[in-house]
């Protein structure tokens, strides 16, 4: 299949080149762990991106699941991870309706890996780029069949939080940040395919499930417990699964640095 240019140009590639390097001749556990290390930090573009477009959590999420997905199709080989990000940014605005021009994205980029640089000047490497990207989000739609909707854990971590705080008593939930620490975890789980291999209601139970046990916070026992009250198909087997995918996440992170 004829896909845009793998190719950036030096001004939108990371100043460390580490990641590009033995990504052809080396194979094996090697291989791998060099390409989840990869789409740990072009997640982390994507996030830091966002960040700066004003773009909401969840159109985040969105572009984050498309480049998730688009790998799952795709060799890290063939095509450039961060000309999939752009594109993925770009794309998830529209699916989440809180559309980002392409020239920001790009400026947005461009600053990311050149702090402190001008703006991109509107010459033919510039639309050159501009067309790759849109190029982009054509492969990446036809390589998902279109299919760009998802169902995030977002609505199920809130409703977990406010049936939790509930049960909890006023002082120690005031006393404890269990529902930043939640959707801090939960944020982090887009760094990985993890958050395309469990589904949202059993991420948002394992987060909130993490929070709570990080700080210490008991709920009320009753003949229950309160993951399965909130979500009567979740096993602890299934909590356990998430919260070791997310361990191994910031162990990855670790590496990173």
């Amino acid at each position: 299949m004829e896909g845009p240019s793998s190719r950036l140009p030096p001004s939108l590639l990371p100043v460390s080149r580490d990641w590009m390097v033995g990504r052809r001749d080396s194979g094996g556990d090697a291989e791998s762990d060099r390409d989840i290390k990869t789409h740990f930090r072009v997640c982390r573009f994507i996030m830091e991106t966002g960040v700066k477009l004003g773009m909401r959590s969840v159109p985040v999420a969105t572009a984050c699941v498309l480049y998730h997905r688009f790998w799952e199709r795709a060799s890290v080989h063939a095509y450039e991870p961060y000309l999939v990000a752009m594109s993925c940014v770009y794309l998830a605005g529209k699916v989440e309706e809180q559309h980002t021009r392409t020239r920001d994205i790009l400026n947005v980029s461009h600053r990311y890996f050149n702090s402190g640089s001008a703006p991109l000047e509107c010459d033919k490497e510039f639309w050159d780029l501009r067309d790759s990207v849109v190029q982009c989000e054509l492969l990446i739609l036809r390589q998902l069949n279109f299919q760009v909707s998802f169902e995030h854990p977002h609505k199920y971590l809130l409703h977990y939080l406010l049936s939790v705080k509930s049960l909890v008593n006023r002082h120690a939930w005031s006393r404890t940040p269990i529902a930043e620490t939640s959707w801090a975890l939960l944020r982090d789980c887009y760094h990985g395919a993890m958050c395309i291999r469990h589904i949202p209601q059993h991420i948002a139970i394992a987060t909130l499930h993490l929070a709570l046990n990080s700080y210490g916070v008991e709920l009320p026992v009753g003949e229950k417990e309160w993951w399965q009250v909130l979500c009567v198909d979740v096993t602890k087997a299934h909590i356990d699964s998430v919260v070791s995918d997310l361990l191994q996440l910031y162990d990855m992170e670790a590496k990173c640095v």
